[in-house]
């Protein structure tokens, strides 16, 4: 496969699992026409648009944000943007049979969050083209969720990073206290060889690269300048997690596969968002050439996309790590849950003239070593 037929398998991915989505709430119809799949006995409907539409913004957001270099992608970028802002409308108007759930209960803070951090991360495409009365509607909505405090875990970074984009548009109420208070007790439980632990107690999962290690860099990169006592942590924090991003690649094996440990395995290729953020970024360490990553990735999405049972007959994800796989979908897991696999693909944000797209397709760390090539030692930081 070309550096330009990968990058075409990238974009035709990512468009393939967005669009059911991005159209029903266009035509808010996405209450009506989208399945909820989740365990017996669990009520997520009141979640799982929500889920959807926030985690799957999370992951375009780069893309929607770049003009493309190319005429006919722009073509596309420009009709899914407005799709996406569209989007936005529908799930935020209290007037719309597709409004969301931000204040009951407390799974919102969680997709709030994303939701906010899509934001960050097209701020031109998805909030400034807003229209005025969206962008009330998008505030009063984010600001609903600080009626509920945050489980004491990975998710004090959904408050923290929802305060961080209420900054970035100029709230003059954004709360520093609840970003402080995540950006400091993320470095009091800092394990060590750039691993945080989730919580008081280290769990072997992917929550380093699903939420801890993409948050705090984007916290920090957009709020970091305003104490000195944050700032003081931002070199710290871009090397831990460049180190899980090294961490990262060697666990992708000679076929495109990764070890299935901990929870949330229906996240699917979503598990590589600290890898691929550091792709978008630019800013991979330099045992990591940007072709070698690309290969690695283009490789474990192949083997994600092209499950038989990863969609159904009318384009929705199911539930599964590879495939259809209900037994792996936990409590909170919904048919709205699994577009965070959408996180994997933040490199389409990159022009096709950027290295990660122009370098030649390079064997990565694992398919070398099997085939008893030389690779660079490894060492903790």
């Amino acid at each position: 496969m070309t550096n330009h037929k990968e990058r075409e398998y990238w974009l035709h991915s990512m468009l393939k699992i967005a669009k059911p989505v991005l159209i029903n709430l266009k035509d808010r119809t996405l209450k009506k026409k989208m399945p909820v799949e989740m365990k017996e006995g669990t009520n997520r409907e009141q979640f799982a648009h929500l889920e959807a539409m926030a985690r799957l913004l999370v992951g375009m957001a780069p893309w929607l944000e770049l003009e493309c270099e190319n005429k006919e992608e722009e073509k596309l970028r420009v009709q899914y943007a407005g799709l996406a802002r569209a989007a936005i409308d529908a799930g935020t108007d209290p007037q719309s049979p597709d409004y969301m759930n931000f204040s009951d209960d407390f799974q919102p803070i969680v997709d709030t969050a994303f939701l906010a951090h899509a934001f960050l991360r097209a701020p031109n495409e998805l909030w400034e083209k807003l229209d005025a009365k969206v962008k009330r509607n998008v505030i009063t909505a984010l600001k609903a969720t600080r009626t509920r405090k945050p489980i004491f875990s990975n998710w004090l970074l959904f408050s923290a990073i929802i305060e961080a984009f209420l900054y970035k548009v100029g709230e003059k109420d954004w709360d520093p206290m609840r970003i402080d208070y995540a950006i400091r007790q993320f470095d009091q439980w800092y394990l060590g060889d750039g691993v945080y632990s989730d919580g008081p107690e280290y769990h072997h999962d992917y929550y380093n690269s699903f939420v801890i290690q993409p948050m705090l860099v984007d916290l920090i990169v957009t709020v970091g300048h305003e104490y000195k006592e944050w700032e003081a942590l931002k070199g710290a924090i871009l090397a831990r997690s460049q180190r899980y991003a090294v961490i990262q690649e060697r666990t992708i094996s000679p076929e495109g596969t990764f070890p299935p440990m901990g929870r949330s395995l229906a996240y699917r290729f979503g598990v590589f968002q600290t890898l691929a953020q550091h792709g978008l970024r630019n800013d991979l360490p330099s045992q990591l050439p940007p072709g070698q990553v690309r290969s690695a990735l283009t490789e474990v999405i192949k083997r994600t996309i092209e499950a038989p049972g990863t969609f159904t007959d009318s384009g929705w994800l199911t539930i599964g790590f590879c495939g259809h796989q209900p037994g792996i979908g936990e409590g909170y897991i919904s048919t709205g849950s699994v577009y965070l696999c959408l996180a994997g693909l933040l490199p389409l944000g990159l022009p096709e003239s950027a290295p990660f797209w122009s370098e030649p397709p390079m064997e990565w760390t694992a398919k070398r070593v099997w085939l008893g090539k030389e690779i660079p030692s490894d060492h903790a930081i």
